[in-house]
């Protein structure tokens, strides 16, 4: 009797020890994968938020400033060019996209995403498109009488537009290319996005094969067939593996759609032979993407149920184990 009371004692010994093990590596593979997963699929949704309501209209905001600058000068010069400037009201669709030009400068204030260096380039746009505006005005309606001031006002006004390094589409070229490379760091899955993927699904893998130890255990030693504690958080860990992580794919194919979208919209831009048509063209994939970047509810609702379900992946193991490891007879032989 004596040596069958101490072969229990021992193997009681060993099994609250291994109770013990499979609750301290439960609840830190499952603080490690809630932090990876939580943060990495946090960043992704910011990344999409400030693709929403910066990246992509300050690129579409450059891009439609510039269209709208060159298509002006050019309704100005054809204006001159065929005897028209003289007419009553001649200068509208010119003054309709200087107009246009001046809006999109006044929203890029607010959404471009090259910090402090591009607002300074708006700065310097402003003022050069101010001495444009003083040079094309008068070109086209005061001096028509006097070609040879018109035709000095109109080569002063293109000088300020499109001299290399100093004029305003140059200008606004340079403030592209930085947003540009924002743009695709934003949009583009990094290095440290993807290593903070593969620790959350490598940590709820840990955590997985641990829940499913830990049931085998309690049905070998302690002689319960089912642990309902254990069991939901294996549920709640397969769910946490797959549910965000598509989310996330469905996002990043979002942001993948969006920056080729907008490299588009870049190199159309640069087409100043066709400007109406790449007007037109900017226009319309600007609306489209738009709507395809709109803020979805299930993504914050998706991120608010990985939290919940993490916590209850950290309790209930503990609520489970903790339970068998302070019942007097979790030494039992199944």
């Amino acid at each position: 009797m004596t040596r069958l009371l101490r072969a229990r004692r021992r193997t009681g010994s060993r099994t609250r020890r291994l109770l013990e093990l499979h609750l301290l590596v439960a609840v830190f593979s499952a603080l490690l994968a809630m932090t990876a997963l939580l943060v990495s699929y946090r960043e992704v949704q910011n990344a999409a938020g400030e693709m929403r309501t910066h990246a992509a209209p300050a690129v579409q905001g450059v891009a439609s400033t510039q269209l709208a600058l060159l298509r002006a000068h050019r309704e100005a010069v054809t204006s001159v060019d065929h005897g028209i400037d003289r007419v009553v009201g001649a200068g509208a669709r010119y003054e309709a996209q200087l107009a246009a030009a001046n809006q999109g400068l006044s929203r890029l204030s607010d959404v471009q995403i090259d910090g402090a260096r591009g607002r300074g380039i708006l700065e310097t746009v402003n003022g050069v498109l101010t001495s444009y505006s003083g040079s094309i005005t008068p070109g086209t309606a005061k001096y028509v009488d006097d070609e040879l001031m018109q035709a000095q006002k109109l080569a002063e006004a293109k000088r300020q537009l499109d001299r290399p390094g100093t004029g305003v589409v140059p200008r606004l070229d340079v403030l592209q290319q930085h947003q540009m490379r924002r743009m695709t760091r934003i949009s583009t899955l990094g290095p440290l996005q993807r290593t903070g993927w593969a620790v959350a699904e490598l940590g709820l893998l840990v955590l997985a094969l641990t829940l499913l130890s830990a049931l085998r255990l309690l049905r070998t030693r302690c002689g319960r067939s089912l642990e309902p504690w254990l069991l939901t958080a294996l549920l709640l860990t397969a769910a946490l593996a797959v549910l965000p992580l598509r989310a996330t794919v469905a996002t990043q194919e979002r942001l993948d759609g969006a920056r080729h979208a907008l490299t588009a919209i870049d190199e159309r831009a640069a087409d100043h032979d066709r400007l109406a048509e790449a007007q037109s063209y900017v226009t319309r994939t600007s609306l489209d993407l738009r709507d395809r970047l709109a803020a979805e509810s299930w993504q914050s609702w998706t991120y608010y149920g990985a939290l919940g379900a993490g916590a209850l992946v950290l309790l209930l193991p503990v609520a489970g184990l903790g339970r068998r490891l302070t019942a007097d007879y979790y030494w039992r032989a199944g």
